[in-house]
């Protein structure tokens, strides 16, 4: 895997550890959406990316309130893609030195805890 990739799906793990420990404290559920492909038709080959987990959302009872997913490692151009759903708020991530960037601004735990909480107040009113 290069070096690149293993950075981006690094910091994907980080994220998906940011959304479980969110639905832990805020009542919403952690669910994963989808394995990789190249995970389920592996058949007997190691797998060597560090999760499986290819999408995964947080969810308010059935309905999903932020959906996210990665690049799967066949795409060239690869990224995180945040959608907050019942909207058109969606974010594009790449990997940087240090984790995600949004832009050239790190997209930090904070940033997504700072997301769901106007999410989830929004979505309260």
């Amino acid at each position: 895997m290069a070096h690149d990739d293993a950075r981006l799906y690094g910091a994907w793990v980080d994220l998906l550890g940011w959304m479980q420990d969110y639905a832990t404290f805020s009542g919403l559920e952690f669910v994963k959406v989808s394995d990789f492909p190249d995970y389920i038709y592996r058949m007997e080959r190691p797998y060597d990316l560090p999760t499986t987990t290819a999408s995964a959302s947080l969810n308010r009872g059935a309905q999903p309130l932020l959906v996210a997913s990665v690049s799967p490692r066949h795409v060239d151009l690869k990224a995180v893609q945040l959608r907050l759903m019942g909207g058109s708020k969606h974010w594009h991530l790449h990997a940087g030195a240090e984790g995600l960037l949004e832009g050239k601004r790190p997209f930090t735990r904070q940033r997504l805890h700072a997301l769901l909480d106007g999410a989830v107040q929004g979505g309260a009113a």
